[in-house]
């Protein structure tokens, strides 16, 4: 079988005018990035706002393994699926960080048959939303900086300075460093840091603003740190905000695309799920809920992230729930979760396939717990055997999940119809209802406990020193009454990555407690998790290569 570039190259893909006609968008509405790329403003929205949104689907997994669950692959074969029994349908998917793409993961375009292209595109500069928000991030560290060089007036604190900078690459070297070295012309010296565009607080505002007056009040709202009194200091107070949304202006329009078998498309925004809240765009799915009688979405990483978010953040500020949740798993990952190790995976083992299970069966049970029914979607391999897939089956059926073998690596939509009709199937016989975790209101102990005890399993949380004090002064402050969002490691349930299928017993360390204060949330960060990732021994950089006509290796 070729490989992923190689079949993208290959691709007869539509003009995007043509993408943007099957589902009623005008032309004229059409903001061209060449053939195949375009940005829809909001005037698209306006136009369509009063038609009736349409179903929607969330696509999330299990934990992640290095054994791989393909969980954006599936999300794009599912719509190309329901278009193909000829469903109105949309896709609305995250934007690639270059981070993984030069790392380790790669990017995130989907996979073999069920793309969305041109990858190449998507998975390196795209529309240049990534850029954009970097100097939106980059802009406040500078005039946060330049406001202490020039006096001082808002008495900002140096040593209390919480906002980072940002760049979108995985660069260890930059997480903790000083800048106004050189002497008294070169600023105030003090420790500052990176973190990774996409866990910038930036992101998340952008992928939860409604509009350009709702993304002007939300970069306003920023703390980027706190005065000598020890008050919070906002990005308003720097008056900041209109020029960080004029960087973000165009970045705040969602991206059309197409897949492979050119199912209509929306990439906009690309939060991380283990260091932000993992989802796209609220603009993106609403529109696309409002073009499209079926909205396909994901959540990043295992349901316990992205999908636990997608649920208590995103929902609650879009006012949308799912109504329905298709959970991946592959066998080769279910074994690993029950002990088998990497190398001996493709070997059938039905009993660590079932001691693997308890990781699937604590996924389903959290995304019935929300309100939604469950379709167990079975990413299948050729080495999987009939007893295997059918224990997968038998068991997911015994939890209250349809279960459905996919095949659209493979054979693209074709390959994920059985799939399709679970789906629809499950849409038209449940009424899917909304039921957070918590009570947004309860104080900032209690969620972040609900979210342990009911969604990871575990027995209890422990504090920080740190944490503690974190904690009190927030509520001290009335910036308490916020969803939380975890930073958790994502091959876990748990906060340690070495416990894998599912693990009880355990607790959970927070170690920092801070608030996205523009973005609405607030982030708890757990065990050794880092907003800014490190590139591996072997990065896949080493091998990304282009020649002299232009085309582009090594990208997958």
């Amino acid at each position: 079988m070729m490989t992923d570039i190689e079949i993208a190259r290959q691709a007869k893909m539509l003009h995007i005018r043509e993408i943007a006609a099957k589902v009623g968008i005008r032309e004229e509405d059409i903001e061209y990035y060449g053939k195949y790329k375009a940005k829809l403003g909001r005037e698209v929205y306006s136009e369509f706002s009063g038609r009736k949104d349409g179903k929607l689907v969330l696509v999330t997994a299990i934990n992640p393994t290095p054994a791989g669950e393909g969980k954006t692959t599936t999300t794009i074969g599912l719509g190309d699926a329901l278009s193909k029994m000829g469903k109105s349908v949309m896709l609305a998917l995250r934007e690639p960080s270059l981070g993984p793409v030069m790392g380790l993961k790669g990017g995130a375009a989907g996979g073999g048959y069920a793309q969305v292209v041109p990858m190449e595109d998507i998975n390196l500069h795209f529309t240049g939303d990534m850029h954009a928000i970097t100097a939106a991030n980059n802009l406040l560290s500078a005039m946060i900086d330049n406001h202490i060089h020039q006096g001082n007036a808002l008495d900002l604190d140096v040593s209390n300075i919480v906002w980072k900078r940002a760049v979108d690459m995985n660069d260890r070297a930059l997480r903790k460093i000083v800048v106004g070295m050189g002497g008294k012309i070169n600023g105030v010296p003090r420790e500052d840091g990176f973190m990774i565009t996409v866990a910038s607080e930036i992101m998340a505002i952008l992928c939860l603003a409604l509009d350009i007056d709702d993304l002007k009040k939300r970069l306003g709202d920023i703390i980027i740190g706190y005065n000598r009194s020890g008050e919070p200091v906002y990005a308003r107070e720097l008056k900041a905000e209109g020029a960080m949304a004029v960087l973000l202006k165009d970045a705040m329009k969602p991206n059309l695309v197409q897949t492979l078998e050119h199912t209509p498309c929306l990439i906009h925004g690309g939060p991380f799920a283990n260091i932000a809240h993992g989802c796209n765009s609220i603009q993106a799915t609403k529109l696309a809920m409002k073009l499209a009688d079926y909205t396909v979405t994901e959540a990043g990483f295992g349901a316990d992230l992205g999908a636990e978010k997608f649920m208590d953040i995103k929902c609650r500020f879009a006012g949308i729930h799912p109504n329905a949740v298709v959970i991946v798993a592959t066998v080769r990952a279910l074994k690993y979760n029950g002990g088998v190790k990497k190398d001996a995976l493709k070997e059938e083992n039905v009993e660590a396939l079932k001691a693997g299970m308890g990781n699937l069966q604590k996924h389903i049970e959290n995304m019935q717990a929300f309100g939604a029914p469950v379709v167990v979607a079975v990413n299948r391999f050729d080495t999987d055997t009939d007893a295997e897939l059918d224990t997968v089956i038998s068991m997911c059926r015994e939890w209250g999940a349809e279960c459905a073998l996919s095949e659209v690596f493979a054979k693209g939509g074709e390959g994920g119809l059985e799939l399709a009709e679970k789906v629809l199937s499950a849409i038209a016989s449940t009424k899917a209802e909304y039921h957070p975790v918590y009570d947004v209101d309860d104080t900032i102990q209690n969620k972040i406990e609900a979210i342990v005890k009911k969604i990871y399993g575990g027995d209890g949380v422990e504090y920080t020193a740190r944490a503690k004090k974190q904690i009190a002064r927030l509520e001290q402050l009335g910036l308490d009454k916020k969803p939380v969002c975890m930073a958790k490691t994502q091959y876990s349930l748990s906060d340690d990555p070495s416990l894998l299928g599912r693990p009880e017993g355990f607790t959970v360390t927070v170690s920092t407690v801070r608030v996205s204060n523009g973005a609405g949330f607030i982030v708890a960060e757990t065990g050794d998790i880092m907003t800014m990732p490190g590139l591996p021994k072997s990065p896949a950089a080493e091998r990304i290569d282009v020649d002299n006509d232009g085309v582009i290796y090594g990208l997958f």
